[in-house]
C-alpha cells in the first residue's frame, strides 16, 4: 500500500513545479481543494496579446485546461481531455491577472465531468468551461477524499 501524502495542495504544487507549459505562458496554481482548483495567470501583452490588441483566444483557452489536470489531480486521477467546451463572454484589453475556478460534477471510475468560470480581476465573468476529461490513471499517493 502506498502511503498518502497528508498536504494534498502543496504535493500538487510540487508536481506542476517543472511543468515546462504552464511555466512557459507564466500560469500560477492558487487554491486546490479535494475536487477543484484555481489557476491564474498575469497578462503580458507583448507575450499573450494578439495583433487586435486583445488577449488571444488561444491563451485563455490554455488557461482553462492547465486548470484540469490540477482539478483531476485533486482527488488522486490522472486525466486526459476528452471534450472541451467554451463560452467566450468577456475578453481583456489590458494587462491584469485572469482566474479559472473548477469545480468536479461528476467523477466516474472512467471519466470525470469539470465545470469552471474565468473571471478577470475584477470578478467579472469572462469564460465558461465545461470539459470531460478520461481518467487514464491514479496517484496512489494522493487520496480521493481529504
Amino acid at each position: 500500500m502506498v502511503e498518502q501524502v497528508k498536504d494534498v495542495p502543496a504535493y500538487i504544487r510540487e508536481m506542476y513545479r517543472y511543468n515546462s507549459f504552464m511555466n512557459q505562458f507564466g500560469v500560477e496554481i492558487g487554491e486546490i481543494t479535494c475536487g477543484g482548483a484555481t489557476v491564474s495567470i498575469k497578462l503580458d501583452p507583448m507575450k499573450h496579446f494578439n495583433h487586435r490588441g486583445i488577449c488571444h483566444g488561444g491563451v485563455l483557452t490554455a488557461l482553462a485546461d492547465s486548470v484540469l489536470g490540477v482539478t483531476g489531480a485533486s482527488v488522486g486521477a490522472a486525466v486526459a481531455t476528452l471534450n472541451f467546451s467554451m463560452n467566450f463572454i468577456k475578453n481583456v484589453h489590458s494587462e491584469e491577472r485572469i482566474f479559472v475556478k473548477s469545480s468536479i460534477r461528476h467523477h466516474g471510475r472512467t471519466t470525470m465531468v469539470i465545470e469552471a468560470e474565468m473571471h478577470d480581476e475584477n470578478n467579472h465573468l469572462m469564460a465558461t468551461i465545461l470539459t470531460t476529461m478520461f481518467i487514464v490513471g491514479r496517484f496512489e499517493e494522493i487520496p480521493e477524499k481529504w
